[in-house]
């Protein structure tokens, strides 16, 4: 067709009344990722006129970046495993912040949807008895992840993008979206801009489905996307919505260290899980210093059984490298602030000494080609290189459990931007899982609220559309102010230095401190040139996002005065049982400018739940 961009498809007309195209739908999902999609398909399944708004191309989404494999307690490797050992494992991951609701059902539910994946055509790797291949991850008790080698976010992404498209899902690519209408209390719609051209778009939707991702690019050494600016969590806040656990973010244990070019770029826990060792500068596997009390049971605590363990795992204890990702990134930094980091500031691992070439490049097909091509390092002939990175947000928007909405009626939020389920640490492979199982209710539950309302349906306010448009427009309208890739930059480094993976309350201080000099600095930001093709004014637009997300992490963080999970305190090294029962809150402030933070009790589990844990 002749109204459609050739190359995205997108609609390059569109209905225009002043220069502004306009869409009428029952459920607006912004995001395409695992979360988006999942729940783009639940609600056109449930009947809802359904679109999928997302900034980069459909297919691009950051899920493709997840390579370990989806967490679901099907019991193909191990029968005993089920989901009440899946929602221990979760909950105890999580340091036992987690919402225990989201836990239960995200144990109970994950095997359907994977079975679901498969029914639509993903492939997974298979058992030698023809069954879906499940493997070893950290904080799992059994090998419990459902794989495609070492692609599986990208088999995940494929399978849902070929069944969004073949059920005729609007799409929306490389369209923006900056603010959530409001009609009284209640959802009426979104507004958005094209990328490409800068033409804005309204879309009247009584139900928004948030699945923006993470927030990862407000840090300097990142694995996350460009498109992890914190989106999905601004527009909520800004709806009136509120966050919960934002001081939690965890730092993968394995990014790339060198060459600079990827510095951050992942390293899938799999290499582990399937024998790779972490080694410091003096050739010592360091990680059998750095058992917790809360671990020591079920971890190995010599090499000689941590390595029985892989051919036995019956009768021996875990590998102490298979512990949580947070105790694993605090075990290499203390490493390499000892300094016995290697030459490009990192640890080792090491799975070459250990696995033949054969496996390696079998097993790990994604890993090998990375490191070959981008780094000149062949990962079956010697150790890899790799340190701490920013990965992902444990905190996101408050949801109810079972529906996944938040404060605001007909906002729902999924996947990484919604709060809760991973409680202060996520486990390697409950994203994938976390996706799929709230994915499929936040779409129904979204269309089942659309529906109820019949015709008397919430109305886009014209004054709130001008409103949208001059913000979206102001870095336009400003003289003589600052780049924003400078503050942007400085963001990232003031972040990376203050808010990182070691905090203390001086550094946390002083962070605020800069970020209120940033948000100074960015209300007279400058853009240069028109609005077609300006990445510095997406980039402008993208700040203000990652800004108030960046406050809620320091902040939240400044008021845990304890260490857990994603959060570690220098001066409060240790769990606090205090700490241990309530979430902090944040909220935006009454001048829209700041934000305001509160403590929240944890929701009480039920005492035949409790029995787990005794």
């Amino acid at each position: 067709m002749s109204d459609r961009h050739p190359m995205t498809g997108n609609l390059m007309s569109g209905e225009a009344q002043g220069g502004m195209e306009r869409h009428a739908y029952d459920v607006v999902v912004i995001g395409a990722g695992g979360a988006g999609l999942r729940a783009a398909i639940a609600a056109h399944d449930a009947g809802a006129r359904t679109a999928i708004v997302c900034k980069s191309l459909l297919g691009k989404a950051h899920t493709v970046m997840a390579e370990g494999g989806i967490a679901a307690a099907m019991g193909n490797r191990w029968p005993e495993d089920n989901w009440e050992v899946h929602f221990r494992d979760t909950m105890r991951g999580g340091k036992m912040l987690n919402n225990w609701r989201m836990a239960q059902l995200h144990a109970q539910e994950a095997p359907e949807r994977v079975q679901e994946l498969e029914d639509w055509g993903a492939l997974f790797d298979r058992t030698d008895d023809g069954l879906i291949s499940q493997r070893d991850f950290g904080g799992h008790k059994y090998a419990r992840l459902a794989h495609v080698g070492d692609r599986t976010g990208l088999e995940m992404i494929r399978t849902l993008q070929q069944r969004a498209v073949a059920l005729g899902i609007d799409v929306f690519m490389e369209c923006t979206v900056t603010d959530v209408f409001k009609d009284g209390d209640a959802v009426s719609g979104a507004f958005a801009y094209w990328r490409e051209s800068g033409r804005f778009i309204v879309f009247e939707a009584p139900s928004v489905i948030l699945a923006t991702g993470g927030i990862g690019k407000s840090f300097k050494v990142t694995s996350n996307s460009w498109e992890y600016t914190g989106d999905g969590h601004a527009l909520a806040m800004r709806a009136g919505a509120s966050l919960i656990n934002m001081e939690f973010v965890q730092f993968h244990p394995t990014g790339m260290v060198w060459p600079p070019s990827v510095k951050g770029l992942l390293v899938t826990e799999s290499v582990r899980g399937d024998g790779g060792i972490l080694k410091n500068s003096q050739g010592e596997r360091f990680m059998f210093d750095y058992i917790p009390e809360f671990f020591k049971a079920e971890t190995a605590d010599t090499v000689e059984e941590a390595d029985a363990w892989y051919d036995d795992k019956k009768n021996n204890r875990r590998p102490p490298e298979l512990l949580p990702r947070d105790e694993v990134a605090r075990a290499i930094n203390s490493e390499i602030k000892a300094g016995r980091g290697t030459p490009h500031g990192g640890i080792y691992l090491d799975i070459a000494s250990r696995r033949t070439p054969e496996f390696i490049r079998k097993r790990l097909p994604s890993m090998y080609h990375q490191f070959k091509e981008l780094a000149d390092v062949d990962i079956t002939a010697e150790p890899m290189e790799i340190g701490p990175t920013c990965h992902y947000v444990m905190g996101g928007v408050e949801v109810d459990a079972d529906t996944q909405e938040s404060a605001v009626t007909g906002l729902y939020a999924v996947g990484e931007c919604s709060g809760g389920m991973h409680g202060s640490n996520r486990l390697g492979g409950n994203s994938l899982g976390d996706l799929l199982v709230f994915g499929k209710r936040a779409g129904e539950s979204a269309t089942s609220y659309a529906s109820s309302l019949g015709g008397t349906r919430p109305q886009v306010d014209e004054a709130d559309v001008k409103a949208a448009q001059a913000s979206a427009l102001a870095p336009f309208e400003v003289e003589g102010g600052e780049n924003p890739y400078t503050i942007q930059s400085d963001l990232q480094q003031s972040m990376n230095d203050l808010v990182g993976i070691i905090r203390t309350r001086a550094e946390l201080e002083e962070s605020l401190r800069e970020i209120e000099a940033f948000k100074e600095r960015a209300r007279t930001m400058v853009v240069e040139g028109h609005r077609q093709y300006n990445p510095g004014w997406h980039l402008a637009l993208d700040l203000r996002n990652m800004l108030i997300v960046s406050e809620c992490i320091a902040k939240a963080a400044l008021a845990r005065e304890e260490s857990r999970g994603g959060h570690t305190r220098d001066d409060f090294p240790g769990p606090s049982d205090e700490w241990g029962t309530k979430n902090l809150v944040v909220n935006l402030d009454a001048a829209g400018t700041g934000v305001d933070l509160h403590e929240k009790p944890l929701p009480e589990m039920p005492d035949e739940l409790k029995g787990y844990f005794a």
